[in-house]
């Protein structure tokens, strides 16, 4: 389908440009967010296993976890191995992370708008489809 690209990438931009504004209460960005939502959701986390996730090298998810260690909404906590490094959310990044959770299921929601249920549930179903394509690519 020629120009999916072209219309997924205009909304890729203003989305973040829009998430990052909405967080920017608590001094975090988006991609500072997937750090926090990576690790609310599946746990006490390594920054191996967040920068797989991401597919980001582990030295961007380093900076990005002292950003939050600094901010105070992560902490360290020892691990097996020292060289390890595990990673949790502090009290107050579970009370952030609430915080704009809320406030980004309130943006889903008002970005739907006008879009009914059935194309809501495709387009959900479609963009993990499409990602995973792209990376059975590389």
């Amino acid at each position: 389908m020629e120009g999916f690209f072209q219309r997924y990438l205009s909304l890729y931009r203003p989305l973040i440009t829009t998430l990052n504004e909405l967080m920017s209460t608590y001094e975090l960005s988006y991609s500072l967010w997937q750090v926090i939502f990576y690790i609310k959701n599946n746990g006490p986390s390594t920054l191996v296993d967040i920068s797989n996730q991401y597919n980001v090298e582990k030295p961007t998810i380093t900076r990005r976890v002292h950003r939050l260690e600094e901010l105070k909404i992560v902490k360290q906590i020892p691990g097996k191995d020292r060289r390890e490094k595990i990673i949790q959310l502090t009290e107050l990044g579970e009370e952030i992370f609430q915080a704009c959770r809320n406030k980004i299921t309130d943006l889903e929601n008002s970005v739907m708008e006008g879009i009914a249920k059935e194309e809501q549930n495709v387009a959900f179903q479609i963009l993990p489809k499409i990602q995973n394509n792209i990376m059975n690519r590389e």
